[in-house]
């Protein structure tokens, strides 16, 4: 059984920083590209940023650039995002992604596994 679990979110003040872990278990995680995205309430979920299985490729949607970073450690099974500079536009649920397919910014339909999510809440 595939396990995406995310950890590391909570409540920041505007400008500070947060960093996103997302722990797989039951799936072979080299042969997936990561990906985060996030969600607020009333909106579809969004693309925020993306990974290839041995770090060649980063995507990153365009309000992020420069602020988050994504990374992976394979030996750990694990993604991060570390997230920099945050401002109160960044509030909302941020899910963990996997996808088996090509290298590419994910799209909401391509991840064939998601985690719960986990809340940001960045105050101003």
């Amino acid at each position: 059984q595939v396990q995406l679990v995310e950890s590391g979110g909570g409540l920041v003040q505007a400008g500070g920083s947060l960093r996103l872990s997302c722990a797989a278990s039951g799936l072979t995680f080299s042969l997936y590209n990561m990906g985060w995205f996030r969600q607020v309430p009333g909106k579809e979920r969004a693309f925020v940023a993306s990974i290839s299985p041995y770090s060649s490729t980063t995507y990153y949607e365009e309000t992020v650039k420069g602020r988050f970073t994504i990374s992976r450690v394979n030996a750990k099974n694990t993604v991060y995002l570390q997230m920099n500079n945050l401002k109160p536009e960044d509030t909302a649920i941020y899910y963990c992604a996997a996808d088996r397919g090509p290298v590419r910014p994910m799209s909401n339909g391509a991840p064939d596994y998601w985690g719960q999510g986990t809340q940001v809440t960045v105050s101003s």
